[in-house]
């Protein structure tokens, strides 16, 4: 069989009376036996945020060998309700609570620890950590209901440290993940309804998009467990529903266009599935390709998002390729009612469907041919609204502390604030030295000769006696710049110590490692990415030229999105710091999914420039997927806004800038500015090679937007054609 014959043989058994059953009863079988292979998987529950290589990694690892490495201390921070001083009395009932909290504690509590003002007092109550943060939220969940049982009057009781936040940020997440799903789904159905105007036919590619979005979530599952990986699955589940229904979208939507020239509904999808399948696997390859870099990230959540996120994008698309057509096909083309698309020589029976002999020149082919006629000043108005979103960039800082981390307040953060108004704020989150114990005291003596610092002892000896645990308490707020920068002053100064390889960590160094790790990633997989893309978009287009500029154009884009992303979280949301993993994260979606939008225009751009000449066939793939492609990215900036929805704020961060990036690709890269450089570059942006058929000059080109734009001014319809030579 000759290979130009494989792609309509495969499509035509798609969408056959016979064939559509067969295969839609086979790719639903195999989704219920992946289903039930894979039912039982769970992702492991790790979250480090550093590099497990850096430093503060391996000094978390070295503390496990220390008696009691699953006891840690939360702080019970009282202060009275009036803010006043506290009393004798009040101090009284602090110690009567000791014994209270000692009956469920592996060790027993100490304090009250009175401030220098007077006005709080904290207990350390030791606490047994869980496995996860989720388990040890359960244990934090217990304390906190055993205060709330033995309140004092007058006193608020808030219990914060390092094993809160981490169990708050368990404990927030629980139901959030439904709760995403339920918004992301509700998101789709209604763009999906407003964009088909049919009470049917969304739920067609709303079922197939969900049943692949449930399916990658059992096997990213599953993958994670086997390879050790670290993700989190609401981005996936985001990616799966966008990616998935843009898909869908592309497909139905040159479904419909083939309706109106096709009797038999069959062979319309069929020529639909032959026609949006390379721009459709064009588009999934490259943001696979472009995640799969993220395997050379050192920090692990980065890293295990990388794979977990390629599987979900692969299964979403043999959803839309294989599963989406022969369930259309069952349907018929009825399922577009009450606007059922027909051809102009068939009239239905009941009256009903959408009969088109001639198709008016709509606003995307008058904004198209307006850009194109006049491209100088719409490729300089566009540049300009970058370069305006670009300024948001200035002041923009990388890196939250713990307290801006939650988007809606925690207790632990609420504490942290309050422990700061009166004890040295590093009380929180100490920081550890793990050193020889033959040296522990120079090393203390070291410590102690650093700026900031409080008080450093030692605390713990291993059971060999090898190892000591120096307790440090600093100054300085957590994962403030003082407190970051007193980290290397902390390290250089326990370096210079002969013998005694000591290593730095605690919370405050994990986040030095992650800003370092964060940074390195960002230069590593950035260019990457754009590597990727490019080569894509040179396979698709045989062109040298087109790529390297859709690429500038998108990197510009991308830039600006986070720009504008940055300035409305300080703007809207008082947040003056985008999060570590926002940066690279944003401008791989930003790229990558960019760079779907671009494909899907240009691609068919290339097939009317065998007809029209590269101007006038810009013309008509901006008339041709104008809607789809804006109705596409409405979807995705919808689905990316869900992420909101999330306590986190890294999260909605990424949501935004996303979603902000999405809309500007769609209606004014997509709309303006690409089609303006297509217009002012003519042919020559498809060098070396030249679309088969395509004239040899941009004569035609030029005759046919003159007609285009003298059809623009009279009104004149456009008579539909088909064009047989894509």
């Amino acid at each position: 069989m000759a290979r130009s014959d494989i792609r309509p043989r495969f499509a035509n058994a798609l969408t056959s009376r016979r064939g559509a059953w067969i295969s839609l009863v086979l790719g639903l079988l195999v989704m219920v036996l992946l289903f039930g292979a894979f039912g039982s998987a769970k992702a492991p529950a790790g979250n480090a945020q550093a590099p497990t290589t850096s430093e503060s990694a391996q000094a978390a690892e070295l503390m496990t060998k220390f008696p009691n490495a699953d006891r840690q201390s939360v702080i019970v921070l009282a202060t009275r309700t009036d803010g006043s001083a506290l009393s004798n009395a009040n101090t009284d009932a602090l110690k009567a609570l000791l014994p209270v909290l000692n009956e469920s504690a592996p060790a027993d509590a100490s304090g009250p620890l009175l401030s220098d003002d007077g006005e709080a007092a904290i207990i350390l109550t030791p606490i047994t950590t869980g496995a996860s943060n989720s388990e040890t939220a359960d244990v934090v969940g217990e304390l906190r209901a055993t205060l709330a049982d033995h309140s004092i009057d007058g006193l608020s009781l808030l219990v914060t440290g390092g094993p809160a936040f981490g169990a708050d940020i368990a404990a927030s997440f629980a139901g959030a993940n439904f709760t995403l799903l339920l918004v992301t789904i509700l998101i789709v159905a209604v763009l999906l309804i407003i964009t088909y105007r049919s009470p049917v036919l969304w739920l067609i590619p709303l079922t197939v998009v969900a049943l692949a979005d449930g399916l990658a979530g059992r096997v990213t599952a599953a993958a994670g467990s086997a390879f050790d990986l670290q993700f989190d699955s609401g981005i996936i589940s985001v990616l799966v529903f966008g990616a998935g229904t843009n898909y869908a979208l592309l497909l139905i939507s040159r479904y419909r266009e083939e309706l109106l020239l096709n009797t038999d509904h069959r062979a319309a999808l069929s020529t639909a599935w032959r026609k949006t399948a390379p721009a459709i696997i064009a588009s999934n390859v490259t943001v696979v390709l472009s995640l799969l870099t993220l395997l050379l990230a050192v920090i692990p959540g980065t890293h295990g998002l990388g794979v977990s996120s390629a599987i979900g994008l692969l299964i979403a698309l043999a959803a839309v390729l294989l599963v989406l057509p022969p369930f259309l096909a069952v349907c018929g083309r009825r399922i577009f009612w009450p606007f059922i698309p027909r051809p102009a020589s068939e009239t239905a029976a009941d009256g009903s469907g959408t009969t088109v002999k001639a198709e008016k020149a709509g606003v995307w082919r008058k904004v198209a041919t307006a850009v194109v006629g006049k491209p100088v000043p719409s490729l300089i108005a566009g540049v300009a609204v970058l370069g305006i979103m670009m300024t948001g960039l200035f002041g923009t800082t990388i890196g939250l502390d713990q307290v801006e981390k939650f988007r809606v307040q925690s207790e632990s953060a609420q504490g942290l604030e309050v422990l700061s108004e009166h004890f040295a704020p590093g009380e929180a989150q100490p920081i550890y030295v793990i050193a020889d114990a033959d040296h522990a005291d120079a090393v203390v003596d070291a410590v102690e000769g650093v700026e900031g610092v409080v008080r450093a002892h030692a605390i713990a000896t291993t059971d060999d006696g090898a190892l000591s645990k120096i307790m440090v308490t600093s100054a300085f707020a957590p994962s403030s710049p003082e407190s970051l920068a007193q980290i290397d002053e902390l390290r250089s100064a326990v370096h210079a110590v002969d013998g005694a390889n000591a290593l730095v960590g605690g919370a405050v160094a994990t986040d030095v490692d992650a800003r370092d790790g964060n940074s390195a990633d960002l230069w590593l997989v950035a260019p990457l990415i754009l590597g990727v893309s490019f080569i894509v978009l040179l396979l698709l287009l045989r062109s040298f030229v087109a790529p390297v500029v859709l690429l500038v154009v998108n990197v510009a884009s991308a830039v600006a999105a986070i720009g504008a992303g940055a300035w409305l979280s300080r703007v809207l949301f008082d947040q003056h710091a985008l999060d570590l993993q926002v940066p690279l994260l944003a401008f791989l979606f930003l790229v990558a999914l960019g760079i779907d939008y671009t494909i899907f225009l240009v691609h068919r751009a290339r097939a009317e420039t065998r007809l029209r000449g590269t101007r006038a066939g810009m013309i008509e793939a901006v008339a041709r997927t104008g809607s789809v492609i804006t109705s596409a990215g409405i979807v995705l900036a919808g689905v990316f806004a869900a992420l909101g929805v999330l306590p986190l704020v890294t999260l909605g961060q990424l949501g935004l800038i996303v979603g902000v990036g999405v809309i500007v690709d769609t209606l004014l890269v997509r709309t303006v500015i690409v089609p303006a450089l297509f217009s002012l570059i003519g042919d020559r942006m498809w060098w070396p090679s030249k679309p088969a058929g395509a004239v040899d000059s941009d004569t035609a080109s030029a005759d046919a937007l003159d007609a285009e734009l003298a059809a623009l001014d009279t009104g004149t319809p456009r008579a539909s054609a088909r064009n047989e030579a894509e």
